[in-house]
Order: structure tokens, then C-alpha cells, then sequence
């Protein structure tokens, strides 16, 4: 008999933790990759926020918290999505966890039953189906077309949409592709959603501030029909470079709020003291270094795309937004190069050329890698000559 439970064995280890290990591990054996797997930012955290922690801690703001946040923290969220969404949350509607990915966790634990279904539209962030598979429910997975910039469509959710399901995610802008649903098509959206009313969203917003070409952000909670129905999920992570900070906050209905509360009361109670601090000045304080980063990301996915777009073989949308491409290598797999499947692309570049990347098929989308650009320039240049010279040798085979 086995020691590990039968839930654990339903998931798998997260790939793009995985790659990045890889790529440690060479590293540490004198090779030289050049890692574009992690999803954070190079920039360091702002020293504002940084100044925040330390004066928390000569204050001696050490001990226990509150279980799901400080009430000046929740005070602060709450001051962001009204003044930058013009949504309207009480303080008993938010909650705060240990980075965004433990508020997503909580939110199913504490609302999936056996057989409940979770429609997660592909390519996905890859632990979206896993974090449903642990918490009992099944994960409904609709692959969308490069053709529609990788997002779900009317009809497509209309289809998906059974007696069973319970939650509906949308990750705009998107890991892994980088789309953003635009106002109008979330709007298009939420004509079939608010008919399901059985359905509740999930709206995952980490990406909210990294977007160019003036794209305007829009969040499904922004419907007035659909709020009571929507938790929103978002955090200091990406925008403000405080990853290993781990602060992450949702906001939504109060039994749903409540229930997730008691889930993290069990496990990891509050999150940290000194880190929740930090991300109140990040809330509070200046937000123009936002705008100065966004443009050098945009700097570096315009040469990613462009140079991605010359390489024989391969093509990539321009997204708009977060810091990933998702280029399509589907031309250079099959006999004339011998790779059968995008897992064995990446692996074969990590080998012959050093650069780490993330398959595909592990967001639920084959033929296809992710490349994170939050890196610097020099790094992306010369993982960008690798990748074209990896590839102008598998066309020559």
C-alpha cells in the first residue's frame, strides 16, 4: 500500500517549476543557459517598498495577523479596485493569502464537490487543473484557436457550460500567451453567463498592470450582474516585482470570502506580518515605476516577436500584455526533424543550445513553447541567436 494519497497522485509536478530547476541544475554544472522559464519580473522591488518592511519590522509588527490579512492591507485593496476599477468590495469581501496561487487553491477547496466542473479554457496557466483536481472537482478543458489569440468565445463557453459547472477562469492578460479580452468581448462574454446563473468566474488579474498599445484593462466583476458571481483574484507579485514577497488578495462574495478564510485558518493561517507591510505602501504608495517597466517589457516582447517571426520555422502573435510569448513550432515537428512532440523541442534546445523554455502541451496547448522576456536584453539576444541557430538546424537535417 502506498503512503501517498489517491488525490496526489491525480496531479502532476509544475513544469515550469521543473524547467527552471533544470536549468539550475546545468547552470551549477558550469553549463550556460539562459533561463526564459520563470514567470517574474528582473526588476528588484521599489524602494519605497522595501523601506516599508524594514520600518515594520523596527516597529516590531512581527507576531500573528489577522488569518486572511491585516485590516489595513484589506483597507488598501479595497482603496485599489475602486479607485482603479471602480468596484466596490466591503472589507468582509476581501481576503489575503500567501501569493496569488494559494488564494486560487482556497477558493476551490472550499467550494468543490465531487464532480463539480471547472471550465478552464487552453492554453492555461499550468495549475489551474491541477489545484481543481486536488480539491475534488474536474477540470473542463476548451482549447482555443491561435486564430483567436488563444481566447474563449461565445459560443465555445456556451457549449462548454453544463449542469455541473461551477466555475468559469479567465486569466486576461494571459499566462501563458500574453492575450487580453478586450471590454467588448468580455462583454459578449457575460451574455452567456449571466443566463448560466449556476455559474460562478474566477478572474485572475496578476497580469493587470503589464499591457501596451494602450490597451485598456477591463475585469468581468466590473458587470454589475455578474459581481456577486465573480471572486477576482490579483496581488503585488508581477506589477511591483515582489514575487518571493508571496502577498496575494481576492475579493468577492462574503460566504465564498468566509469559507476561504477557514481553509487558510488550517493551513498556513496569516501570511506574513512584514510582507503584508510591504505590499500596503506597494497599494498606497507611487505607482510610476509601473508605466517606466511596462515600456521596457514592451522594448523586449516588440524584438522577441519581431526576431521569433524571422526564424524559419516558427511564428508568434504579438500579445498585449504580461511578459510572455507563445510562439507555434508545429512546423518544425515530425520525421524531417524527428521531434514528435513540443516536450521534445524544448528539451532538445535546452540540450543543444542552452536556452530554457516551457512546452506547450503543459498549458494545455500542442506545438507550441512559452518564452518569459523578463529578462534583460543582452540575455534575450543571445537566447533569441541560439534558438535561430537550434532551428536552422533542424531544417537543414
Amino acid at each position: 500500500m502506498s503512503i501517498v494519497s489517491n488525490s496526489l497522485k491525480r496531479i502532476k509536478p509544475s513544469p515550469t517549476i521543473a524547467v527552471t530547476s533544470k536549468a539550475r541544475e546545468m547552470r551549477a554544472a558550469g553549463k550556460d543557459v539562459i533561463g526564459l522559464g520563470a514567470g517574474e519580473p528582473d526588476f528588484d522591488t521599489p524602494d519605497n517598498i522595501k523601506e516599508a518592511a524594514i520600518q515594520a519590522i523596527k516597529k516590531g509588527d512581527t507576531k500573528y495577523t489577522a488569518v486572511d490579512g491585516t485590516p489595513i492591507l484589506k483597507k488598501a485593496i479595497q482603496g485599489k479596485f475602486k479607485r482603479e476599477n471602480n468596484i466596490s468590495y466591503e472589507v468582509d469581501q476581501i481576503s489575503v493569502g500567501t501569493g496569488g496561487k494559494q488564494v486560487l487553491y482556497n477558493v476551490f477547496m472550499a467550494t468543490l464537490n465531487p464532480g463539480d466542473e471547472v471550465i478552464i479554457p487552453a492554453p492555461y496557466w499550468v495549475s489551474y487543473p491541477d489545484m481543481v483536481l486536488l480539491a475534488g472537482g474536474t477540470p473542463k478543458i476548451v482549447k482555443c484557436s491561435e486564430e483567436n489569440e488563444f481566447k474563449i468565445t461565445p459560443e465555445q463557453l456556451k457549449k462548454a457550460i453544463s449542469k455541473k459547472t461551477k466555475w468559469l477562469i479567465i486569466n486576461s492578460p494571459s499566462n501563458p500567451t500574453g492575450s487580453c479580452y478586450t471590454k467588448k468581448e468580455i462583454e459578449n462574454l457575460s451574455k452567456v453567463l449571466i443566463g448560466s446563473k449556476h455559474v460562478f468566474i474566477l478572474s485572475d488579474d496578476i497580469y493587470e498592470h503589464i499591457t501596451y498599445d494602450n490597451f485598456k484593462f477591463f475585469t468581468i466583476a466590473q458587470i454589475h450582474t455578474l459581481k456577486d458571481r465573480t471572486l477576482t483574484m490579483n496581488g503585488v507579485s508581477k506589477s511591483y516585482s515582489m514575487t518571493g514577497w508571496r502577498i496575494g488578495y481576492g475579493a468577492g462574495p462574503k460566504d465564498i470570502i468566509k469559507a476561504v478564510a477557514k481553509i487558510q485558518s488550517q493551513s498556513t493561517t496569516n501570511p506574513s506580518s512584514i510582507s503584508q507591510a510591504a505590499a500596503v505602501e506597494a497599494l498606497n504608495g507611487t505607482q510610476d515605476f509601473i508605466k517606466t517597466r511596462s515600456d521596457s517589457f514592451k522594448e523586449r516582447r516588440d524584438f522577441v516577436v519581431k526576431t521569433l517571426n524571422s526564424i524559419n520555422g516558427l511564428s508568434c502573435l504579438k500579445p498585449s500584455g504580461a511578459f510572455y510569448v507563445f510562439p507555434n513550432c508545429k512546423n518544425l515537428l515530425g520525421d524531417k526533424t524527428k521531434l514528435k512532440t513540443d516536450k521534445e523541442f524544448v528539451e532538445k534546445l535546452l540540450e543543444k543550445a542552452e536556452v530554457a523554455v516551457v512546452q506547450g502541451s503543459a498549458f494545455g496547448l500542442d506545438g507550441y513553447f512559452r518564452i518569459s522576456y523578463a529578462t534583460s536584453m543582452d540575455n534575450l539576444k543571445k537566447a533569441l541567436d541560439r534558438i535561430k541557430s537550434f532551428c536552422e538546424s533542424l531544417v537543414k537535417q
